[in-house]
């Protein structure tokens, strides 16, 4: 199995209220906001992101990150799993120049809203059954994304990622370490339909078969 290592390390941290976000949430929201449509990205906070713009300062920290990890260079290739509007990637391709990068999404509405300069190496997919061919990539990433899908699901796309992977892979997943973590996180929740304990999440790697490396959204 691979490791547990923060590459998100250099990701800005929310400095949101986390116990006041979690009195606002109710079940209708987390509804709309699994539709993961306008609502969800561009809508109202408590259905979302209340805007999701590019920003520089969120990824162009972090890509020199994963490059160093992987190794990644202009002769490589990257899946992001969850692309969303495809800003990791376009910091991506900035900071590694000649690097072949493609993004899968659910959300139709964000692969249409999606950056331009990317928007050709996008496309809406289901983690479930990646549209791309055994070890087509040199590294997949999938940063809070596949605990949106039901356990038995979420299983089937992390035998996904490591089908499509060559070389390496990195997830991040909703965790928790203590009861407290867990009341913060049911609390801060919106989308996701797994959450675990670390524990039991690397047990549940182990389980189905996942391989790559790993770390966790604690709010």
């Amino acid at each position: 199995m691979g490791q547990e290592i923060d590459l998100m390390v250099n990701y800005p941290r929310t400095k949101r209220n986390v116990d006041e976000r979690g009195m606002e949430k109710t079940e209708e929201d987390r509804a709309i906001a699994r539709q993961f449509g306008r609502e969800f990205f561009d809508g109202d906070r408590k259905t979302g992101y209340g805007g999701f713009h590019y920003m520089a300062r969120f990824w162009e920290p972090v890509i020199p990150t994963f490059q160093a990890h992987f190794g990644l260079t202009a002769n490589s290739s990257v899946l992001d799993v969850g692309c969303a509007k495809g800003f990791m990637l376009y910091d991506m391709q900035r900071l590694i120049p000649g690097i072949s990068v493609r993004g899968i999404d659910i959300s139709e509405y964000a692969i249409t809203h999606a950056k331009e300069e990317v928007k050709p190496f996008l496309q809406v997919a289901d983690a479930r059954a990646l549209p791309f061919d055994d070890n087509s990539f040199d590294v997949v990433i999938s940063i809070t994304t596949l605990h949106n899908l039901e356990e038995e699901e979420l299983a089937v796309a992390l035998q996904e990622v490591e089908r499509v992977a060559r070389k390496g892979s990195f997830i991040t997943l909703d965790a928790y370490r203590n009861d407290e973590e867990k009341k913060r996180m049911e609390a801060w929740n919106l989308t996701a339909k797994t959450m675990m304990h670390v524990d039991e999440w690397k047990a549940f790697f182990k389980k189905v078969g996942y391989t790559g490396d790993y770390y966790w959204f604690i709010p």
